[in-house]
Formats: C-alpha cells, structure tokens, sequence
C-alpha cells in the first residue's frame, strides 16, 4: 500500500563517524537544527507533517509555492524546517519564536507520482530528489558527500554548526524506525557548572531527582541560572548526589534571579558547594544549556 498522510519518518541513531576503512560506504550531509518535516505535494497543493503527525502547513505560508517547485503531480519529500541567524547558522531559538521565514530544506524522498522509493537505495533517492526539487527562495536540496567525513565535521565545528548526519550507501528508508543506517553525529561542549538546587523526580526516580539545576558566574560573582540537567546519571550517581544534594538543602534560592516558572515546580535550593562539569550542545540566548548531560562532579 502507497504511503500516504501521515508518515512516521525514520529517524538517526546517536553515534561516532564510521571507522576511517568504512568511510568510503557513506554518505554524509550537514546536521541542521530545526524541525523535521515532511512535505506531501499533490497536484499544486502543499501539506506540512510535523515529525510527530501533526499537521503544520497552516504556520509556514512562505512555504506556499513549494509545490509548483517539485516536478512532479504528487511527492513526499523529508526534510528540516530552518532558521538561519545574521551569520547564516540555524538557530533553534529563532525558529521556536519564527522570527523570520523559515527554509524548508529537503533531504530525502520517500514517493514520487504515487509509487513509493523508501526501498530504493539513498544514493538513488537523493539523486531522484535531486531533479524534483526546483531550488526556491524558502526552499534547497543541500549538498552531501560521499567518504570524506571527518573533513566535513570538522568543518561543521569551524562554522558552529551542530555536526553531520552519516547515511550508509545502499540503505532503504525506513518508516517509523531508529536506524543504524543512520548516524547523527554532535559536536558537544564540556563546561563546567555549579549546582543550586534540583527538581523532585517521577517514576524511577521518585526516591532521587529528576534534575540538577544549574548556574554560571556572572561577571559581578553572583550565580546566574543557566537551566536544568537530567540525563547521563546512572543509579549509583543518582543515588550518592541525592544525598549530598538534600544535606546541602536551603530556604534560598542561590541564584541572582528567581528562574523561570517551569523550572519551579518540586525544586529544592541547595547551597551552591558543589560544582560539576556537563556537555551540552550550546547555551541558548537566555543563557540556558540546550541538551546538556552530566559528566561527573569536580
């Protein structure tokens, strides 16, 4: 049965670059950090799918001649909604609050005139997406490369960008599913933070926490809060600093301003002793780390 509205994308496991002797087996694209998004055109109409099945089209009119683009009747086309910032790098936030026109830009394509291509090799599906696509002024089909990796990544780390996807030549595309076929690889920053209280776990960790909230320095040496922390723990870590954590706990909040609402609800202040270092992928413009990780106390 031909895909039709709405499609679970595949989705990209969490990994390192192919080993140097297999680099030649894949093909790799730059990481953009926007939303995932799929584009169902038929017959001159446009319909946007959020990754999670909602319909989006309504959101994004600048998109609205994407379909006199496509060179065909009908086609679901993947790819990532994009804002760019003043030196032409995604920014997330910006794309949250749409700031600006987004850019729809199209990797992969899952069904051309009604006949479905995810068993089709990638090479050959981005080649196919590569004569579909018309480029427009909201609208690309970004380059990728085949081998030649770590060239790219670390070209992406001299440009602050998030890092590559790593795509295994010959692979099919497959609907709904984590893959291994499929690598997002991250450039991550290590900084150092200080703990000022923790957030009430749920669940498995209704007897620990759920997670570290944290600051920086502010340049007068008061803390300033910098957002929360709640992965990289395993039990025994969550275990030992729920401990520490509650015989540290204080009335006061050691932070120079009281942080948002949403970080509020079950938190406990603690005196701000200890200090930890974490990997995050970048601190937004609010100050706050984005997709941040505890490593370990220092």
């Amino acid at each position: 049965m031909a895909l039709r509205f709405p499609v679970e994308p595949m989705k990209a496991a969490l990994g390192a670059l192919p080993p140097a002797s297999q680099d030649h087996q894949w093909a790799y694209e730059i990481k953009w950090d926007g939303y995932r998004t799929l584009a169902f055109v038929d017959d001159g109409t446009l319909r946007l799918q959020s990754s999670s099945g909602l319909d989006v089209t309504g959101k994004y009119p600048e998109l609205d001649g994407f379909a006199a683009a496509v060179n065909a009747s009908s086609a679901i086309i993947d790819g990532e909604l994009v804002v760019l910032d003043s030196d032409g790098r995604p920014s997330f936030e910006m794309l949250q609050r749409h700031e600006t026109q987004v850019a729809f830009y199209a990797f992969d394509v899952l069904q051309i005139g009604g006949s479905d291509t995810i068993a089709l090799p990638y090479e050959q599906r981005r080649a196919l997406l590569s004569s579909l696509v018309e480029v427009g002024s909201h609208w690309m089909v970004p380059a990728h490369r085949v081998g030649d990796g770590a060239a790219l990544f670390a070209a992406t780390a001299e440009r602050g960008l998030e890092g590559v996807m790593a795509k295994r030549l010959g692979s099919p595309y497959v609907v709904g599913r984590r893959s291994p076929h499929w690598r997002k690889v991250k450039h991550r920053l290590q900084v150092e933070v200080v703990i000022g209280g923790f957030n009430h776990g749920t669940g498995s960790r209704s007897s620990t926490f759920g997670a570290l909230l944290v600051g920086v320095p502010a340049v007068d040496g008061s803390l300033q809060f910098a957002g929360g922390v709640g992965t990289g723990f395993d039990q025994a870590q969550l275990q030992s600093l729920a401990t520490t954590l509650r015989a540290l706990a204080t009335p006061t909040c050691p932070f120079n301003a009281t942080p948002p609402r949403s970080y509020l609800t079950g938190a406990t202040w603690v005196r701000p002793a200890l200090r930890a270092l974490v990997e995050i992928a970048e601190f937004t413009n609010d100050g706050h780390v984005r997709h941040a990780s505890f490593i370990r106390l220092l």
